[in-house]
């Protein structure tokens, strides 16, 4: 079994040999074995213990608190939770840091685009970004609530054309169209447009909505705060009419 003095445990663990003398004198690590010279020798365990103590001590712990804590009938199991705790707040805390990444790239991607920057349209792009999410589960939503329809259209076109049976495809038409009317409202209701001229953030009538030139992202409106017609981005709107 390998045998380590105390300067190379101090450089395996990154302390100074001052700081693991310390620790002796405290008795939270004490050298399993001593030379005839008096030289401390620490084992494998003893390394691993004195890792253990140099991260409790950056999460905060004081020599005394952790003193008391080895000192336990099962001191491992007490170790086990704070290092279960402690690996759930890093992976949160990367989960926030990748989030950060993701908005800063998208940022990045949008400023790309614009011929020109300026303070108003990474204003546009910060508003997009935050309401992004909103908008995407709207579509989800939509989405999901259209695949019964669209299954029930492709099975009465196949009946229909296969076996000449054309009720089915009569149904689909009547169910389809109120289901458009109703869907098309209720997107109208969660999304608002942000002017590319003036950056305001409106809300068209309904007529005008449905029946725009469109992309998946834009619609060409016309601004009722500085009357552009163009292409506006859509968002996700924070109040419902």
């Amino acid at each position: 079994m390998s045998k380590y003095t105390t300067g190379e445990i101090a450089k395996l663990c990154s302390v100074t040999v001052r700081t693991v003398q310390y620790y002796d004198t405290r008795g939270i690590l004490v050298p399993s074995e001593l030379t005839e010279g008096g030289r401390r020798l620490y084992s494998e365990d003893d390394l691993k213990k004195m890792r253990i103590i140099c991260f409790l001590r950056e999460l905060g712990l004081s020599i005394d608190a952790i003193g008391d804590l080895l000192s336990e009938e099962d001191p491992s199991s007490v170790i086990s939770l704070i290092l279960s705790q402690q690996e759930k707040a890093l992976k949160e805390e990367i989960d926030e840091r990748e989030q950060k990444l993701k908005k800063l790239n998208e940022l990045n991607s949008g400023l790309k685009s614009l011929n020109e920057i300026s303070v108003e349209s990474i204003s546009d792009i910060a508003y997009i970004m935050t309401r992004n999410e909103e908008l995407k589960k709207t579509r989800t939503g939509l989405l999901a609530s259209a695949i019964p329809l669209s299954v029930l259209q492709i099975s009465s076109i196949i009946l229909w054309i296969a076996k000449g049976i054309w009720w089915l495809f009569l149904v689909w038409a009547v169910v389809a169209i109120p289901y458009g009317v109703i869907a098309s409202k209720y997107y109208y209701r969660k999304v608002d447009y942000i002017c590319p001229k003036c950056h305001k953030v409106f809300k068209p009538k309904f007529k005008e909505a449905f029946l725009a030139k469109h992309t998946p992202a834009t619609r060409k409106l016309t601004c009722p705060s500085c009357a552009h017609v163009g292409f506006c981005v859509e968002v996700a709107s924070e109040k419902e009419v």
